[in-house]
């Protein structure tokens, strides 16, 4: 008998086929659908629902009662937060059937996804962009970026740890805890 490289707890489901990385933990009452590819070092929470095709890279962490649906991929150390949620059709209509018609969304890596938040399909996240709890994401989110509120606007700039810089007069901030500098020029971000 083969011994699996992942974990899958009794009360999940794993259709076949698909793509599972080394260390994997799917945990109770969680769907991976058919035709997904999940990376090495991922954690699925309880009750996520991982649509077909989906990818997640490495090290993508999914919290409980996360839904993921066809069309989006999420790369490397992505972070999902609780109940978040990610559409893929713009216009939904229960009589009209647009299986064909699924939006791309993609989520750069690092970026995080707070808990309750919702992200229109067809608006991809930046790399290490913060999108607050409860947002409600209907545009193209820059890389480092913050975005809180329903409709999400942005309301300043991360760290790749998770703090939010403050720029001096040349533009440049010091992340806290890591000490990465970096560059606030023509309205974007980039680690120096």
């Amino acid at each position: 008998m083969e011994e699996k490289e992942y974990y899958i707890h009794p009360s999940a489901y794993v259709d076949e086929p698909c793509k599972i990385g080394k260390g994997v933990k799917i945990w109770h009452f969680s769907h991976v659908m058919q035709n997904c590819v999940i990376g090495d070092g991922c954690n699925i929470g309880q009750n996520v629902v991982i649509s077909p095709d989906v990818i997640l890279g490495k090290n993508v962490k999914v919290q409980n009662n996360v839904s993921i649906y066809t069309g989006v991929t999420c790369e490397d150390d992505v972070f999902l937060g609780p109940s978040m949620v990610f559409t893929n059709v713009i216009n939904p209509r229960s009589g009209v059937n647009r299986r064909g018609q699924y939006s791309k969304t993609k989520v750069g890596k690092g970026a995080s996804i707070g808990a309750n938040a919702t992200i229109v399909c067809g608006h991809d996240i930046g790399e290490y962009a913060f999108i607050g709890a409860g947002a409600v994401v209907t545009k193209n989110v820059p890389a480092y970026s913050l975005w809180v509120g329903n409709p999400a606007k942005q309301m300043g700039w991360m760290s790749e740890f998770g703090h939010q810089l403050k720029f001096d007069a040349e533009g440049i901030a010091i992340c806290p805890e890591s000490k990465d500098n970096y560059q606030l020029k023509n309205g974007a971000v980039n680690k120096l």
